[in-house]
């Protein structure tokens, strides 16, 4: 059997791990640049201002590379074992977000993702073909959804994230660029209906409407993007999430179809399962930097890591947690007094 170029780097592709693959040509419609320019405006990417920095090049692949003829998008699921969200029941305990619980996803795709590229090269020169590639993982200014969805691995759901047949809404992506022409992939059909399960779930109504959201009221971009005091109105709402939230992905009816990930260094490690704010709350830097090396959470830092916990803490209702909270009124990250100060005054209601 003879296959194509672009059916080789598939089968490549899955081989090295992937668990999604699409091909699509280097266009996407203007609607993606304008729904961009519409997020700025409105001033809803809040202080990520790396967004707007770049935003022209992440209209559209060319803006990056103006060489760039074809797209690889690969998927890869991260679809957690049981409920992910067991962990919002337990009020001693921090929720860490699914895809956080053990290495960084950049690095594990990165690294396949350079094996595939090199794939890519030489098989495109025994078509007698120099290939170009460049090689993306969230790290660049890349449409990687729209692409995604182009490619055939899926839809942006009414969460904005994509959504997969097979994987539902725990799929991260990566990207291949490359100068040679390649057979698109055929799409498969999908989409979100009539169902509005991930806008109710949100705790802090960050979905404007569907398919928009609101990052300033989005409790991944305020434990993770945004740097100062966590805003007043959004703290209980946080309950005990400290990294991230999955309640948009969890609840997607598509999720059925999704099998625990088969990348060992997706799956959560048994420590970042449930661990204990008391244990986190009182991580100096080195502390910290140890326990979740090699982690997503250690580029947060230790200040904006803790601030969470003490979040948490105050919404705990453990009367436990008080004097750890007591213990950092005064801490030299004035960021981290003031929320230690605020677990204070909400466990002392509890006393």
């Amino acid at each position: 059997m003879s296959f194509t170029l672009s059916e080789r780097i598939r089968e490549r592709a899955f081989a090295l791990g992937f668990d999604a693959f699409g091909v699509c040509d280097a266009e996407i419609g203007p609607e993606t640049g304008a729904r961009l320019r519409a997020f700025l405006a409105d001033g809803q990417h809040g202080t990520m201002g790396w967004l707007a920095e770049r935003a022209e090049a992440r209209a559209h692949p060319q803006g990056l590379w103006p060489d760039v003829r074809s797209v690889i998008s690969v998927g890869m699921s991260y679809a957690p074992e049981g409920d992910p969200l067991a962990t919002q029941g337990v009020p001693e305990a921090g929720n860490i977000s699914v895809y956080a619980r053990n290495r960084d996803y950049h690095d594990v795709i990165k690294g396949l993702l350079k094996h595939l590229a090199q794939f890519v090269v030489v098989e495109s020169r025994r078509c007698g073909v120099d290939a170009g590639v460049k090689v993306f993982v969230d790290t660049a200014p890349v449409p990687e959804k729209p692409l995604a969805e182009r490619a055939g691995l899926g839809w942006q759901g009414k969460h904005t994230n994509v959504v997969s047949r097979d994987h539902g809404s725990w799929l991260l992506l990566g990207e291949i660029y490359t100068t040679i022409d390649l057979s698109p992939t055929v799409h498969r059909a999908g989409q979100c209906g009539s169902c509005t399960r991930c806008l109710v779930a949100c705790p802090t109504d960050a979905f404007p409407a569907p398919y928009e959201m609101d990052a300033r009221r989005c409790i991944s971009y305020l434990t993770i993007e945004h740097a100062g005091p966590i805003p007043e109105e959004f703290r209980v709402a946080m309950g005990n999430r400290i990294y991230g939230c999955d309640d948009c992905l969890a609840v997607c009816p598509w999720n059925r179809f999704a099998v625990e990930s088969r990348q060992i260094k997706l799956r959560a490690r048994e420590d970042l399962m449930a661990p204990k704010l008391a244990a986190l709350a009182v991580l100096d830097d080195a502390a910290f930097r140890y326990l979740f090396s090699g982690s997503p959470v250690k580029r947060i830092g230790r200040g904006r890591f803790v601030r969470n916990v003490l979040i948490a803490a105050g919404n705990s209702g453990d009367a436990g947690l008080l004097g750890v909270a007591q213990g950092l009124c005064e801490d030299s990250d004035p960021v981290v007094a003031d929320a230690a100060r605020w677990a204070c005054g909400r466990l002392g209601e509890r006393v």
